[in-house]
């Protein structure tokens, strides 16, 4: 987080995308615990002051427009603790835009 506090999200992605440049292919693990749980609680360790909605919609994406990831998984929703099915609901958006499909 400090880097993407300091740097930006943007900055942070091209980076990381750049680092793999090249490999065969890129998986994709994302840990829904790493968003804040304002936005997602509906995990066993939450983290407070985890990266924001729209953070970590814009890291897909630019995973997305990269053109890398061959495969990916989207881990942490714990069902029984997102009483409200909202952090159901974003785990689905966010492998929408790890598909390609924007939210802006």
């Amino acid at each position: 987080m400090q880097d993407i506090d300091r740097l930006g999200m943007a900055r942070v992605m091209e980076e990381a995308i750049r680092h793999v440049q090249g490999a065969d292919g890129v998986h994709v693990s994302f840990d829904i615990d790493c968003v804040d749980p304002g936005e997602a609680p509906g995990t066993g360790t939450p983290v407070k002051g985890g990266m924001s909605y729209r953070e970590s919609h814009f890291a897909l994406e630019l995973l997305q427009e990269a053109g890398i990831v061959t495969s990916a998984e989207l881990v942490e929703v714990n069902p029984s603790l997102d009483t409200d099915g909202r952090t159901s609901r974003l785990a689905a958006e966010l492998i929408c835009s790890l598909l390609g499909e924007t939210i802006l």
